[in-house]
């Protein structure tokens, strides 16, 4: 009898566990927006929220900010597919660029919802289109994973140093955070490219073969290929928060940006760890940086999966018309 409890004990926990896990993003979200809530209802005062928030609206002039925002999300996209495309081309078969357009987009829309899905996505997609075996495009995505991890964590580092005073001191736990991750990043670099690690069988797995094949520049690479996107993010939410009429300094955008941009590591639907960041960052100006947040972080995902759904055609038909793998295209196909 004690032994039938055990396997139903077991399962019983797993069940808990994948329930939390499921849970988990919903109630930091649910916390977040709480946390706003008061905030914005002490500002509003008997103005109420709601009446409060719209004239925080009305007051933006949309088509300006319009003109700021869809250029930068569509100069991420071109960053975003360069940055797979390269990581692609090292380790796995030669495809072109525009090739990863319809898989590249398409995948924004999943990753409304699940980011790890939209990675898987991809590999399904080089494994039928590509003929590349699909563990080979999963090492990938974990690489890519594993560089936007240290290169969010990089300019967080540098943005808190820049931005000391502003931020709260919460946040001055980030210089320690990154020296840890860096002694780590350097026992695991050596791991995977030393000889003397060459019979450990973890090294051999085949989710692990970017990791075997990457050389030290590879990794600082694909950080920098990305660095051209954060720039503009920071002077393109410069501009927009002047539009919502909070005038923030150029340098100081460079400071906080990148900070809260590492919180959307953070699980959770609507971005609302990054969201419920403005008003702490910036308490004089609750209500604005509510919203502030709230449309620039929602819109950027929104308009991604917008990109994904002009190419989900293109994608679907390229997925699933049977058509035998490509030979592989020429990386130097443009």
């Amino acid at each position: 009898m004690r032994k039938q409890q055990e396997p139903t004990t077991q399962a019983g926990r797993r069940q808990l566990g994948s329930l939390a896990k499921r849970l988990s993003p919903w109630i930091v979200t649910l916390a977040c927006f709480a946390y706003l809530y008061r905030r914005v209802a002490a500002v509003a005062g008997a103005q109420g929220v709601a009446s409060y928030m719209a004239s925080v609206f009305a007051g933006v002039p949309w088509p300006a900010w319009l003109a700021l925002m869809i250029p930068y999300s569509l100069f991420f996209f071109l960053i975003d597919t360069w940055v797979l495309w390269r990581v692609v081309n090292w380790f796995n078969a030669p495809v072109a660029y525009r090739r990863l357009f319809p898989v590249r987009a398409s995948t924004y829309i999943i990753s409304i919802v699940n980011e790890q899905v939209g990675k898987g996505a991809i590999a399904l997609y080089l494994n039928r289109r590509e003929g590349v075996p699909a563990w080979q495009v999963g090492s990938s995505m974990l690489f890519i994973m594993f560089c936007e991890f240290y290169y969010l964590l990089a300019w967080a580092f540098f943005g808190s140093l820049l931005a000391w005073s502003i931020v709260p001191e919460v946040f001055h736990i980030i210089p320690w955070i990154a020296l840890g991750a860096a002694l780590f990043f350097a026992g695991f670099v050596y791991f995977f490219r030393s000889p003397r690690f060459s019979q450990a069988g973890i090294r051999e797995r085949h989710l692990l073969l970017s990791f075997r094949r990457a050389r030290v520049w590879q990794y600082g690479a694909t950080m920098l290929m990305r660095s051209p996107a954060l720039l503009c993010a920071v002077f393109v939410y410069h501009q927009s928060a002047a539009l919502f009429g909070v005038e923030i300094p150029l340098r100081d955008m460079l400071g906080v940006l990148p900070v809260i941009f590492f919180g959307t590591l953070i699980p959770g639907p609507f971005r609302a760890v990054a969201v419920s960041m403005w008003p702490l960052l910036f308490p004089e100006h609750v209500g604005r940086m509510t919203a502030f947040g709230f449309v620039q972080h929602n819109f950027f995902v929104l308009f991604n999966a917008a990109i994904g759904l002009l190419f989900l055609r293109q994608a679907n038909r390229e997925l699933f018309s049977g058509a035998e793998p490509a030979a592989g295209a020429s990386s130097a196909e443009l």
